[in-house]
């Protein structure tokens, strides 16, 4: 049976100033857990913290920065042992072909990856360090369904989220003689402010509240993979195990009807 979230833990959330790491703070900090958030807005933070003051501490940092997440480390070690971290900071900016530029898939890859990638420079060691008390140590990787089917303008979006879920599946493999586990999230579309600018149908979209707690169900019954809202990402998977010349098709038909539309709305 998991002992995740089965009594008060130290976690460690970062992107948690809106979307899906603000919905995962106000679940976590109802459930008496000690928080640290971190994202960019201090507004945002200190007014999350005020959810639980002493429960939930503010470390204000931007993932991709290693002198921002150096500098709150010493805020990760304060909460004592570090039971789990949540790697959650990401962005999704959408490629438009006919001005192709690589700015896009580079600001996607660097905050989706290297974010993410950096943030374990201060996380692992605090980890270990929870292994070495004999305590459980759980590393929640934040990713998405996205990439399990080719979908038109998410060049950018889509590889990072490929990449980042080989790095957490590989560390999986890597760390599992440490004790540490690797839970990977794959969600599909989910209201968030990132989500609300875009310009298409968002099939099975759920709340970023309806999210939160479908990942802390997922953690506490052990899960290490959680992937939502079931019909959406059952779907993907099974047109990702189609023919490859017929997902190619049904890729470029979907490209080209999301290309007239917005033409229209412009």
């Amino acid at each position: 049976m998991s002992t995740r979230l089965q009594g008060p833990s130290n976690i460690w959330i970062t992107g948690a100033s809106s979307g899906i790491g603000e919905a995962l703070t106000r679940s976590l900090a109802r459930g008496g857990h000690h928080l640290v958030i971190t994202g960019r807005r201090p507004d945002a933070l200190e007014k999350l913290a005020e959810l639980a003051p002493g429960r939930v501490r503010p470390a204000v940092a931007d993932t991709t920065r290693k002198e921002d997440l150096a500098s709150i480390a010493p805020t990760l070690e304060s909460v004592g042992a570090l039971d789990m971290a949540i790697l959650n900071a990401g962005t999704c900016e959408y490629l438009e072909i006919d001005r192709y530029s690589s700015d896009v898939i580079e600001a996607n890859i660097v905050t989706n990856v290297l974010g993410t990638a950096r943030s374990l420079d201060i996380a692992l060691p605090a980890l270990r360090r929870t292994r070495a008390l004999g305590r459980p140590a759980t590393l929640v990787i934040v990713s998405s369904s996205a990439w399990w089917f080719p979908f038109g303008r998410a060049e950018g979006y889509g590889a990072s989220k490929a990449a980042l879920s080989y790095f957490a599946h590989s560390l999986r493999a890597d760390l599992a003689a440490e004790g540490i586990d690797v839970v990977v999230v794959s969600p599909g579309f989910v209201k968030t402010p990132l989500t609300d600018r875009n310009d298409f149908p968002m099939p099975f979209r759920i709340s970023a509240e309806d999210a939160a707690e479908r990942i802390v169900s997922g953690l506490a019954k052990g899960q290490n993979e959680i992937a939502f809202p079931k019909r959406f990402t059952w779907t993907l998977k099974l047109l990702g195990a189609l023919p490859g010349a017929l997902v190619d098709r049904m890729a470029a038909n979907m490209a080209r009807k999301s290309t007239d539309q917005q033409e229209t709305t412009e």
